[in-house]
């Protein structure tokens, strides 16, 4: 089955992407009792925002799509292309923290962080495919960048607890 992406979607994607990094963080913020982690998480929810709002402004320059929209074939099995988000990037079924409530300690809960940022990552690289100025093609790459710096933090904060 093939499933038609036009450039809007993507970014709503995108967006959704970002929504559910930030409840992801939230969410583990909560869950965790560890002040130095919490901040961090915290923070990490805020950027999470930001990237939102930029995926959110790139859209909001599209037209919403109609009938004769430019679409992008993707030949691979997918559900509804507003699900692939939650399906592929920080939790399934819409909700990003269903996984921490069985999650049973801090590293756990780091590990999967850093798995999803990378994920991000690889969705962003992607994306560049559906931008069309080079402005947006930087913008995109920033995210990237700031993703990059999501799991390098990440990672000393699971290897001070190795």
């Amino acid at each position: 089955m093939s499933v038609a992406l036009n450039a809007f979607e993507v970014f709503e994607i995108a967006g959704q992407i970002e929504r559910n990094g930030a409840k992801f963080y939230r969410k583990a913020a909560e869950l965790l009792n560890e002040p130095d982690i919490q901040n961090m998480f915290l923070e990490l929810a805020d950027w999470e925002t930001r990237h939102e709002q930029i995926f959110n402004d790139m859209g909001k320059q599209l037209s919403k799509p109609n009938k004769n929209s430019k679409v992008f074939g993707l030949e691979k099995k997918l559900l509804d292309p507003k699900l692939m988000a939650c399906l592929a990037i920080f939790g399934t079924g819409g909700e990003p923290v269903h996984r921490l409530r069985s999650v049973e300690n801090t590293a756990e809960v780091l590990k999967r962080a850093i798995e999803k940022e990378k994920d991000s990552m690889t969705f962003y690289e992607g994306l560049k495919d559906f931008v069309s100025t080079s402005d947006d093609k930087n913008k995109v790459d920033d995210i990237i960048e700031e993703e990059i710096r999501h799991i390098k933090i990440l990672s000393q904060a699971l290897k001070q607890r190795e």
